[in-house]
């Protein structure tokens, strides 16, 4: 079956941490990423089985250039589980910028919301596993229990948050499908480099109109 067209029972869509923070006026802003709310509200239209993501900061975060003396947004720092790229302090919990910005259709189908980065320690950018690789979110749990086989990813950033949400979904032997057109990325070096990564992984990139 298409995955977009006609999604199975077997299909679940993941809309990637579509907050205010991530689009247009927000503390971290994706280009065009206020966008994506509406593309995923036609996709989620189609799909029985709806899960969101949410990134949930504590204020004090080590991924925030705000935790380190002397350091600046984008900077890099070294953590016990890699490099880290330093943020702007976003999708603090509980703020405005963590709230979701999608139409209520979609927040009305989701079955689940998976929060992420609530560790203030690691950093979590995959909706599978924290930036250790080790540390689970819990969402593998649920579609195994629920028998969910493919994910199809939509949402932001692409070069990041989806980029390796859908890399981390085939490491954990599930399918996985990118919706291009219904993700913005940051840069467009890092969307390239992201994109070859996917396929690399065996990610399916498609578009959905």
């Amino acid at each position: 079956m298409d995955p977009i067209s006609s999604p199975s029972e077997h299909d679940v869509l993941i809309v990637v941490d579509v907050q205010n923070d991530f689009c247009p006026g927000g503390a971290l802003a994706v280009p065009g990423g206020g966008e994506v709310a509406t593309i995923a509200s036609r996709l989620g239209s189609r799909f029985a089985n709806v899960v969101l993501t949410q990134d949930w900061h504590p204020a004090d975060h080590k991924s925030f250039a705000s935790a380190h003396e002397g350091k600046a947004p984008f900077e890099m720092t070294a953590m016990p589980y890699g490099d880290q790229v330093l943020w702007p302090d976003h999708c603090i919990q509980g703020s405005h910028g963590a709230e979701f910005r999608l139409t209520d259709a979609t927040l009305q189908k989701a079955q689940i919301v998976i929060r992420k980065g609530f560790r203030p320690e690691v950093d979590s950018y995959s909706a599978f596993l924290e930036n250790d690789q080790t540390t689970p979110t819990g969402l593998a749990g649920y579609m195994k229990e629920r028998g969910l086989t493919r994910a199809v990813f939509a949402g932001l950033a692409l070069d990041f948050c989806v980029g390796f949400s859908a890399i981390d979904a085939v490491k954990l032997g599930f399918e996985a499908v990118v919706v291009l057109d219904g993700c913005r990325g940051i840069a467009a070096e890092s969307i390239e480099e992201r994109l070859t990564q996917m396929r690399e992984a065996g990610v399916q990139i498609v578009d959905a109109i």
